[in-house]
C-alpha cells in the first residue's frame, strides 16, 4: 500500500476518533451521562424522541462514511466497500430499533443489554469485524490460505 493510502486511512480513522471525542458537543444524547455513571440506580433522563433519533441517525451517517473510507482506502475495491456499507447498514437496522425499544421501556430489558445495544448504535464496532473478514477474503482469493 502506498503512503498516500496509509495517510488517507489514518485520516479516516482519526475522523472516527474525532466523532467520539466531540460527541458531547456535537450530538444530543441524554443517555451519554446516564451510562457514563455506570449506576443501575441512576434516574432515567428526560429526552425528546425526535432530536434523539435524528442525532443517532446523523452520528451513524458520519461513522458510516468514515468507515467506508477506511475500507475503501485499505482494499481499493468499490464492490467490497459497498458490501461493507450494506453490512453496517444491516447491523444498524437491527440494533437501532432494539435500542429504541430499550429506551421506550426505560431499559427494563436490562441495563447491560441496553448499554451494549447503544454501543452498536453509536460506535462503528462492525468495522472491527469487516476489516479482518476482507483481509481473509483477499488472501483466500489469492490462494494464500
Amino acid at each position: 500500500m502506498n503512503p498516500l493510502r496509509w495517510i488517507l486511512v489514518a485520516v479516516a480513522i482519526f475522523g472516527l476518533i474525532a466523532v467520539r471525542m466531540v460527541e458531547g458537543e456535537l450530538f444530543y444524547d441524554p443517555f451519554q451521562e446516564f451510562f457514563h455513571l455506570a449506576n443501575k440506580q441512576a434516574s432515567f433522563p428526560d429526552f425528546n424522541w425526535l432530536p434523539l433519533t435524528l442525532n443517532y441517525l446523523f452520528r451513524f451517517t458520519l461513522n458510516l462514511l468514515l468507515s467506508a473510507a477506511v475500507v475503501y482506502f485499505i482494499f481499493k475495491n468499490k464492490q467490497w466497500t459497498l458490501q461493507a456499507v450494506v453490512l453496517m447498514v444491516i447491523v444498524f437496522a437491527i440494533t437501532f430499533p432494539i435500542y429504541l425499544y430499550c429506551i421506550h421501556t426505560q431499559f427494563e430489558v436490562g441495563y447491560l443489554f441496553s448499554f451494549y445495544m447503544r454501543r452498536f448504535v453509536i460506535q462503528p464496532l462492525i468495522l472491527l469485524l469487516i476489516i479482518p473478514l476482507f483481509y481473509y477474503r483477499k488472501h483466500v482469493q489469492k490462494g494464500n490460505l
